[in-house]
C-alpha cells in the first residue's frame, strides 16, 4: 500500500519543524512550506497527497491557497488549521474543497488522525477513478456476445 506524503504549510517555522519531527518520529513522510506560494510550487513536483493548510498567513492566504490547490491538483486533499477561526472562513474552506477544519493549538494525534482520514478519501477516490477508466475498455457480456455470433 502506498504511504501517505504530506505537506504543512504555516508561516510560523516554529510550528512547522516541531510538528514535522513529531510527524517523522511517528513515520510520516512530511515535507514544509512557508507560503502558500511556495506550497502550490512544491506540488508541481512533489506527489503530495494531504495538505495541512494555515488559514491566516501573509500575501496569499489560506483560502486562496485552498481554491488555487483543488483547481491544479483536485485530487489533493487539504485540511484547513487556524488559530483565528471562524464560523464563515470555516464554512469558507469547507465550500472551497477542504477536506476538514482544525484549531489551533492541534493536537498532534488529532492532525494524524484527520490526515490518515483525508488519506483513505483520496484513495477511495482514486479507486472509484481506476474503476471508471477500466470500465471504460472493458466490454460488457453482450457486446461479447454480439462479436461471437458475427460470421
Amino acid at each position: 500500500m502506498e504511504k501517505m506524503k504530506m505537506m504543512l504549510v504555516d508561516d510560523e517555522e516554529r510550528f512547522l519543524s516541531t510538528t514535522k519531527k513529531l510527524m517523522s518520529k511517528k513515520g510520516y513522510d512530511v515535507i514544509t512550506a512557508t507560503s502558500g506560494a511556495e506550497a502550490l510550487e512544491k506540488l508541481k513536483y512533489k506527489d503530495i497527497h494531504v495538505v495541512i493548510l494555515d488559514v491566516k498567513m501573509p500575501d496569499m492566504d489560506g483560502i486562496t491557497t485552498l481554491k488555487e490547490i483543488k483547481k491544479l491538483f483536485p485530487l489533493v486533499e487539504v485540511i484547513m488549521l487556524t488559530g483565528h477561526a471562524t464560523v464563515e472562513s470555516a464554512i469558507d474552506g469547507l465550500k472551497s474543497g477542504a477536506t476538514d477544519y482544525l484549531m489551533k493549538p492541534a493536537d498532534i494525534e488529532e492532525l494524524i488522525q484527520k490526515a490518515d482520514e483525508a488519506f483513505e478519501k483520496r484513495q477511495k477516490m482514486e479507486q472509484k477513478i481506476r474503476m471508471a477508466q477500466a470500465r471504460k475498455f472493458m466490454k460488457s457480456p453482450r457486446e461479447i456476445i454480439r462479436e461471437t455470433e458475427k460470421p
